[in-house]
């Protein structure tokens, strides 16, 4: 997401990532780093976090996978339910009854593959959204 913004000129906004569960400092899967460096993006690095009651706080969007992380974060944090959005429906193609990206770990590299896709075009329609409402070109 970071990479699309800057080629869109999208330079004031930050963008991090943490998970639901409680896997601290885990290094990315090697599956979805391989398909990420194949597609130009860099996915050495990565560690998992946590996200904290301080991000959720700071936050001004929470975007979300999977309707199961939505609602594990409105249990506890409800006052945030307002600023938590399911990334598929920023999509064009978004259909309310299959708005889950579905985490492929532990499957075949189809799935990663497929996974990859999903997440790609739908960053794409949050970008083009995100500048025609503000107007950034």
């Amino acid at each position: 997401m970071k990479k699309k913004l800057a080629e869109n000129n999208c330079t004031n906004i930050d963008v991090s990532s943490a998970g639901v569960y409680d896997i601290e400092g885990v290094p990315g899967d090697p599956k979805a780093v391989k398909i990420l460096t194949e597609n130009g993006f860099n996915g050495y690095g990565h560690k998992s976090k946590l996200l904290t009651d301080a991000m959720v706080a700071d936050a001004d969007y929470i975007i979300v996978m999977e309707n199961a992380h939505k609602k594990m974060i409105i249990d506890k944090y409800t006052d945030a339910e307002s600023k938590i959005f399911l990334l598929k429906s920023f999509s064009e193609d978004d259909n309310e009854s299959h708005n889950d990206i579905k985490d492929p770990y532990g499957l075949s590299d189809y799935f990663y593959r497929l996974c990859f896709a999903e997440i790609y075009i739908t960053i794409e329609g949050l970008v083009k959204k995100r500048i025609k409402n503000t107007g950034v070109t």
